[in-house]
């Protein structure tokens, strides 16, 4: 049997079926799946914060950490899921953390206090970075040439749509108020779709793995874990917290733990070791100028998603349906854009990327200028052009710089490749809305003040925007 790719595997013991040995059509929507899951549980929860507080008593801080437990347990352990899907097997990866991704919904969905859905969020976050490196790591080892294109540029369009949809799905399952359910819907949700994803992946997903496994690196686990932790936990919990005395302490201990993560890499690659990231896989050049460009542009993703939300609904008592609903323009846009952008890749290479940051400055202009011309009568029909636009630009990026950072990068460290990337989007979301959402909230200290406060963040954001567009000039003009 002729596989496509060096690490993607071919026996199977007697008597079973064996798995496919590429990825087709079935299996890229099974692993797209279990790619929307997370980024749309990321979201999700933002509209059912208030029913929650009433529900189980929360209060901020515990609503907070709702949030940020997810967020910070995704983020800290998505390189070390993709080391295991590396050592392990991608598929059996895979279906691990598709399984306990649904056993852990069903626990936020049933937790009976705060602290339960607190600890079960964590959990689930955990799942989360244990499935989602596997998806890009497949895609990168079982597909090539056109077929590995298009099933990154469908990987774009799924992020997309997930972040962008996720808000809308939350609205429409508390609204619905499913059997009685509530809040607890926006989680339980996620059980049939856990379900229905493992059957598929069991019929269609191929397995792959590294052909030099190597084992896990603890020390550099453990010392990202710390630089990540003391970096995101302040930035996401400061602001509620009232700025105490360990966040500052913590922002202090980031730069040492960050210095010693990559001193223990470096001095483990001499050593001839396998370290979590490796630094030569940093000195790829599209890897990591992909990576400077995917940074601005994921937090400030983010971060313009959570302060439209919340000036809309808090600001003009919007319900979260109608909020949600802002959103469309921007995910059709994006979805469109994505699909169209390997044929534009294939005519004029990576320029397509400041072409999409000069739309999505645009559109983040047309925004602004809705806003500031008549904030109290806004309604979601005057952001249409704006979020279209910036939807449009944000889709000629987003899948042309995930090709961008896994162009280089070989089959057999395609698990650690797509974990670093991932770990960076995800740092970045968390990054966008701690510190353009800060920025917006501390501006905004009435509802009449909301429309002032939402002007400055994005004219904020324009500024990262602005950044983005010069990193991207400095990508490589051709993409594998």
């Amino acid at each position: 049997m002729t596989t496509t790719s060096p690490s993607v595997r071919t026996a199977a013991p007697s008597g079973r079926q064996a798995p496919p040995t590429a990825l087709g059509a079935l299996g890229l929507f099974t692993v797209l799946l279990g790619a929307a899951l997370p980024l749309i549980d990321f979201f999700i929860v933002n509209v059912a914060l208030p029913s929650i507080d009433r529900d189980l008593a929360a209060g901020s801080a515990l609503l907070e950490l709702v949030v940020a437990g997810y967020g910070l347990s995704y983020a800290v352990l998505l390189v070390l899921g993709g080391r295991l899907g590396d050592l392990f097997g991608r598929r059996r990866l895979f279906l691990a953390g598709m399984a306990a991704f649904g056993l852990t919904s069903l626990a936020c969905g049933l937790a009976p206090d705060a602290w339960t859905l607190v600890a079960a969020r964590v959990a689930q976050g955990a799942a989360a970075a244990l499935m989602l490196p596997q998806v890009l790591a497949t895609i990168h080892s079982s597909t090539e040439g056109p077929r590995r294109a298009t099933a990154l540029s469908l990987y774009g369009a799924t992020a997309g749509l997930a972040m962008a949809g996720g808000q809308i799905l939350g609205g429409v399952l508390v609204t619905a108020d499913i059997a009685g359910s509530g809040w607890r819907a926006v989680f339980l949700v996620n059980v049939p779709v856990a379900v229905a994803g493992l059957a598929l992946a069991l019929r269609a997903v191929p397995e792959t793995r590294s052909d030099r496994p190597a084992p896990v690196d603890v020390p550099g686990t453990l010392l990202l874990a710390l630089a990540l932790l003391s970096l995101l936990a302040p930035l996401t919990e400061g602001r509620a917290a009232g700025w105490p005395l360990w966040t500052w302490v913590s922002l202090v201990v980031f730069p040492f733990a960050a210095g010693a993560f990559w001193w223990v890499e470096r001095r483990a690659d001499r050593r001839g070791a396998v370290p979590l990231v490796p630094p030569s896989l940093l000195a790829l050049v599209p890897l990591r100028r992909g990576l400077m460009v995917v940074l601005p542009l994921s937090l400030g993703f983010s971060g313009f998603m959570f302060v439209v939300a919340v000036a809309l609904q808090q600001g003009l008592q919007m319900g979260a349906v109608a909020s949600g609903l802002a959103f469309v323009p921007m995910a059709l846009a994006f979805f469109g854009a994505s699909l169209a952008g390997p044929r534009l890749v294939r005519r004029w290479g990576t320029r397509v990327v400041p072409v999409g940051a000069v739309l999505q400055g645009l559109g983040v202009a047309a925004v602004v200028w809705s806003v500031g011309s008549d904030w109290q009568g806004l309604s979601v029909w005057d952001l249409v052009p704006g979020m279209a636009v910036a939807g449009l630009g944000q889709g000629l990026q987003l899948p042309v710089l995930f090709r961008v950072v896994l162009s280089e990068v070989p089959s057999e460290r395609a698990g650690v490749g797509s974990g670093v990337m991932v770990t960076t989007q995800q740092s970045a979301l968390t990054l966008g809305v701690a510190t353009l959402g800060s920025l917006f909230l501390s501006l905004a200290s009435s509802p009449a003040e909301m429309g002032t406060a939402l002007r400055t963040t994005l004219l904020v954001q324009l500024g990262v925007v602005v950044l983005t567009l010069l990193l991207s000039l400095r990508l490589p003009r051709t993409v594998k």
